[in-house]
C-alpha cells in the first residue's frame, strides 16, 4: 500500500515510481559506510524487492530507507540514510516513526536491523541489542562488491 507523510516542507512517500536511484546508489556505493563499492544493479534489485521510503524536498529526494518483508511475521530495515545538507531536521526520527506504523509493517513478530552508529535513534522506536544472540547465524562475504 502507498503512503505519503508530510513534515514541513518536507514529504516521505512510498511510491516506488518517484526514487531517485541515481541518489540512492550514489549514497549507498560511495558516502555509506555498510555498502561501499556496491553495483547499481544488486541498488535496483534490492529496491524492486522492498517495501522502500523516500523523504523528498522540493521534489528532489534527501533521505531513504528500505523494508525487507513478508508483511507478515519479520521485517529488516536497511540502507536508511538522510543526505548530509538535510541532517539535523529530525528528519531520521520521522523516517522511523513513518516505517515503525506503516500499515503493512503492523503485527510483524520480528523487526531486525544492523547498525554501527545509530543505536541511540533505533533505541527510541524499540529496538534492543540481540537477545539471544547465539540463535542468529549469519553467512557474511564482507567484500562481495569488490569481487564484482
Amino acid at each position: 500500500m502507498q503512503a505519503q507523510f508530510f513534515l514541513d516542507e518536507y514529504e516521505i512517500s512510498t511510491e516506488a515510481a518517484r526514487l531517485d536511484l541515481d541518489v540512492i546508489y550514489n549514497f549507498l556505493a560511495v558516502e555509506s559506510y555498510w555498502s561501499p563499492g556496491i553495483p547499481r544493479s544488486v541498488v535496483e534489485r534490492a529496491v524492486q524487492n522492498s517495501l522502500c521510503f523516500g523523504i523528498y524536498h522540493g521534489g528532489a529526494q534527501v533521505g531513504f530507507g528500505r523494508v525487507v518483508t513478508d508483511k507478515a511475521t519479520f521485517a529488516l530495515l536497511a540502507d536508511l540514510f538522510i543526505l548530509e545538507p538535510h541532517r539535523g531536521k529530525g528528519l531520521s526520527k520521522w523516517l522511523m516513526r513513518c516505517i515503525i506504523e506503516h500499515e503493512d509493517l503492523q503485527g510483524l513478530r520480528r523487526l531486525l536491523l544492523l547498525t554501527s552508529d545509530a543505536h541511540e535513534l533505533y533505541r527510541k522506536f524499540g529496538f534492543t541489542e540481540l537477545g539471544n544472540p547465539w540463535r542468529f547465524m549469519e553467512v557474511l562475504r564482507q567484500d562481495i562488491y569488490q569481487q564484482t
